[in-house]
């Protein structure tokens, strides 16, 4: 695949879509995700942002110490600290590359930077430069590109390619760009300067207006050979570009793009679905591609048409993007090798025995009420345990709920809190209502609930109920979930996570980073 028609995917879920409100993710979790990226054959993986806390450091470096197939990358603001940092945390990687940025437009550069067009240019010269001489794959990103005066545009960005940055991004920033306008942008910039066919050009563009993927590929029509994106389009605000549907856009219309990806698009919806279950955001069921809707129909007039000749109104293989693939199916009968084996096969290594243990424990228990486990249920179980483990001031010992026709439900909870068991009950207006009212009984946590939604792992009425909880407190909002076959015990867990969460001191907060 020559460079004119490779298409470099770059994937951000694990730092700007960590910075949805609420997806912080621990060090393992970003691991597994890594490493599911890694079987899709993403090109580069933006870990995290190095300076931003000592625990981004740690899950860069811990992701650039395990991954091998794929190029990993840190941000870095343009300045020295921020690089140095990132360096730091890419030493190990098989193959790295610092991605560094400096605002470009006119009312950042005033108001933001306070720095005169003159500086913004040695600034970014002086920063591509101290990253060069740390990684040889340097990155640099014109924040908020989509409100800068093209000619400056032009000109920071010869100074950047000059100094050795390799790829250029031009990130639409708070999502304005449109289609036409955002391609000839890319198009003009190219054509203009000089050293343009020294770097790879990138786009990385927000999903405010619902044009992230669009604008994407109008880019790419244009000359951009690096798109930006993330597992299930997840990001700030309302999100990024999705990976998945820049991939299946670009491979379903190869006779109109001429490009392609290196991507195993097998692996697409394990990690939709995995990056779901970590974050706690459920896809929507009419999301293109990974939405549970995205392969079915209801008319009959597209179903008599699909038994005839699939083709008459489906562009895409459900298969393709791995719809029932590596569905393997383990139940009670299943030795802990098989598990461990399947722990394996999808990525995931716990960290101990003691963790294996207790995740082949809650294995058997969910073989003993569900009669097929699928990779969906290994994953919310893995999870699950390792919430249990990490972030254990409050743990749920035992919930009886009563709710019938006519009567007020009630709950009564057993709560563990640092060793020691409490107990409350509470009436509510359905069973869950009265389990969090129970459990705010002993812990008053002055919490505010701003979401709560539930959805099924797995098809059929036996399957696993996934609770999304979004708790916010003084400003800080996390999202929790739990699993379990009993969609009130699942609740519970996923409040109780919540409750973890904020309980956690190391959760940070990003320095501002909308940009790139």
């Amino acid at each position: 695949m020559s460079a004119d028609n490779k298409l470099i995917i770059f994937d951000t879920t694990l730092r700007d879509g960590e910075q949805s409100p609420g997806a912080s993710m621990t060090q393992e979790e970003k691991l597994r995700i890594a490493k599911a990226l890694e079987r899709m054959r993403v090109d580069v993986i933006e870990a995290g942002f190095a300076i931003a806390s000592q625990g981004d450091f740690e899950s860069v470096k811990a992701v650039a110490d395990t991954i091998k197939d794929s190029r990993v990358c840190s941000l870095a603001r343009a300045v020295d600290a921020d690089i140095d940092r990132a360096g730091e945390a890419l030493q190990n990687a098989n193959a790295a590359r610092i991605h560094t940025f400096l605002a470009t437009s006119p009312i950042h550069m005033e108001y933001k930077l306070r720095l005169s067009p003159d500086q913004v240019v040695e600034q970014a010269v002086r920063a591509v430069k101290r990253a060069r001489n740390l990684c040889d794959d340097v990155e640099f990103s014109c924040e908020d590109a989509g409100r800068s005066e093209l000619d400056f545009l032009c000109r920071v960005i010869e100074a950047a390619i000059a100094a050795g940055a390799s790829t250029i991004n031009i990130p639409d920033t708070v999502g304005y760009a449109v289609p036409q306008q955002y391609g000839d942008t890319i198009r003009q910039l190219i054509e203009r300067i000089p050293n343009s066919d020294q770097a790879i050009f990138s786009v990385h563009c927000h999903n405010d207006l619902g044009l992230a993927v669009a604008n994407s590929l109008a880019a790419v029509t244009q000359g951009a050979r690096q798109v930006e994106c993330t597992i299930n389009g997840l990001g700030e605000r309302a999100g990024n570009a999705s990976l998945e549907e820049i991939v299946m856009a670009v491979r379903t219309r190869s006779d109109f793009f001429n490009i392609e990806t290196n991507i195993n698009t097998l692996e697409i919806v394990p990690a939709s679905r995995l990056v779901s279950s970590i974050t706690g955001f459920p896809v929507q069921p009419n999301k293109a591609i990974v939405g549970a809707n995205a392969f079915a129909h209801e008319s009959g007039i597209h179903q008599d048409g699909v038994i005839k000749y699939r083709e008459t109104y489906e562009i895409m293989k459900a298969e393709d993007v791995g719809w029932n693939a590596n569905r393997m199916v383990l139940g009670k009968h299943s030795g802990r090798n098989a598990f461990r084996a399947r722990l394996d096969e999808l990525g995931i290594n716990l960290k101990s025995e003691q963790e294996l243990n207790a995740a082949f424990h809650r294995f058997k228990e969910l073989a003993d009420k569900k009669h097929e486990i699928f990779d969906e249920d290994i994953q919310a179980l893995v999870s699950d345990t390792q919430q249990a483990t990490e972030n254990e001031q409050y743990s749920l010992v035992s919930l009886s709920v009563c709710s019938q026709t006519g009567e007020t439900p009630n709950a009564s909870v057993v709560l563990n809190i640092g060793g020691e068991e409490q107990r409350s009950e509470s009436p509510g207006a359905g069973p869950v209502d009265a389990t969090f009212k129970a459990i705010e009984r002993i812990v008053n946590s002055g919490t505010s609930l701003e979401l709560y939604n539930v959805s099924a792992i797995t098809s059929g009425t036996d399957s696993q109920g996934e609770v999304t909880v979004r708790l916010e407190k003084g400003g800080r909002i996390v999202n929790g979930h739990g699993a379990d076959i009993d969609i009130v015990t699942a609740s519970a867990k996923a409040y109780l996570n919540a409750l973890n969460l904020l309980s956690v001191e190391h959760r940070k907060a990003h320095p501002q980073t909308a940009g790139v």
